[in-house]
């Protein structure tokens, strides 16, 4: 998914789920930033404080960069979070260790790792967690069918459009881009395709299987059970029976994802900046802004540098007010949920990855 949906939907339904606008910016402001935090490594300050920080994405998640991207590190616990063939923690899927890396809409392992969030929303980065956390719910069904490794699995052939047409546009676009076969990684084979709301299209993947996508349909469902999170996380219970989006609210979403078909994410983001600031959802209307780097970015108001990358041997000047920073405790909630995931969760799944 982009901006349009890991910001500007993220906010709807966390206003939606019952968080306040400062709130709900926090939620979806952390939600996109796991695709803009770029950097990873020591932060030097002039004080001699340190504080260590990773990335949850390569710059511009280009696919073309096999090199970076097969950083596990990043894609399997931030964007392709294994689905385990669908199957709860204690049962046996039939087949190879890569069934159970493939990333799957809503599975156990998705649900355990919402829980495992709401359960910890007392930390002083709960929010910023919930975000990280949403963006990688969502983002199984965006990315559904694929995996974080390189695999025959994630190729891509016989691309089709709504109407099951050959889809000669993407096909054009991934000649000019140099992906081929030889850079099976993630969805990279179909470029932005999963991530773009309004598309319907199809694909033979890379086991010979004919898959349709219904972008419109997986992105709401996709809504629906955000929202329902969200709702949990409010109750302090990830067990609550919680009632999901209101159905005005639903129907406004499910025709902005359909009927928004501008091809950059960044101009259907303004989009949903703008029917947000219009009212048009039942929580009225609010001014929502995204500034990831440069001036009175999160980055900028912790450390005072409007760079988009930093230099190693970069000092910072330290004031009292990083610790509680937002960037601070968006990375801070970064860590706590790749260590989870790497660390406990996936275990729990017989999974073991880098």
């Amino acid at each position: 998914m982009q901006i349009d949906f890991h910001h500007g939907v993220t906010y709807v339904v966390a206003r939606l789920a019952g968080f306040e606008h400062q709130a709900a910016s926090i939620i979806a402001y952390c939600a996109q930033y796991v695709d803009d935090a770029t950097n990873a490594g020591l932060i030097r300050f002039d004080n001699g404080a340190l504080f260590s920080r990773m990335s949850s994405a390569h710059k511009m998640l280009d696919y073309r960069n096999f090199k970076e991207l097969a950083n596990h590190r990043v894609w399997i616990p931030f964007h392709f979070l294994p689905g385990n063939g669908g199957k709860k923690a204690e049962e046996n899927i039939t087949g190879s260790f890569i069934d159970k890396l493939i990333c799957r809409p809503n599975s156990y392992v998705a649900q355990d790792m919402v829980s495992e969030c709401i359960l910890r929303r007392d930390s002083i980065y709960g929010l910023h967690r919930l975000g990280i956390t949403m963006h990688v719910y969502v983002d199984t069904w965006a990315h559904q069918g694929f995996a974080g490794v390189n695999h025959r699995v994630n190729e891509a052939k016989k691309l089709v459009d709504e109407h099951g047409n050959p889809d000669r546009s993407l096909m054009d676009r991934l000649k000019n881009y140099c992906v081929s076969e030889a850079l099976p990684l993630g969805h990279g084979a179909v470029l932005s395709h999963p991530d773009k709301p309004y598309l319907r299209w199809g694909y033979t993947n890379g086991r010979g299987e004919k898959i349709t996508r219904d972008n419109p349909k997986d992105f709401l469902e996709a809504a629906e059970h955000m929202c329902k999170a969200m709702q949990r996380y409010v109750a302090g219970n990830p067990d609550a029976d919680v009632p999901g989006l209101p159905e005005s609210d639903r129907d406004t979403i499910a025709s902005m994802l359909k009927n928004i078909t501008t091809n950059k994410g960044k101009f259907r983001h303004k989009q949903w900046l703008q029917a947000i600031a219009e009212g048009k959802f039942s929580f009225g209307k609010e001014y929502v802004t995204y500034i990831p780097k440069g001036k009175n970015s999160w980055k900028y108001q912790a450390l005072g540098t409007e760079a988009d990358i930093d230099q190693d041997n970069e000092i910072f000047s330290y004031h009292s007010t990083f610790l509680a920073s937002d960037w601070k405790l968006f990375h801070d909630a970064l860590q706590a949920h790749h260590f989870y995931i790497i660390h406990e969760l996936l275990p729990m799944y017989s999974i073991c990855v880098a």
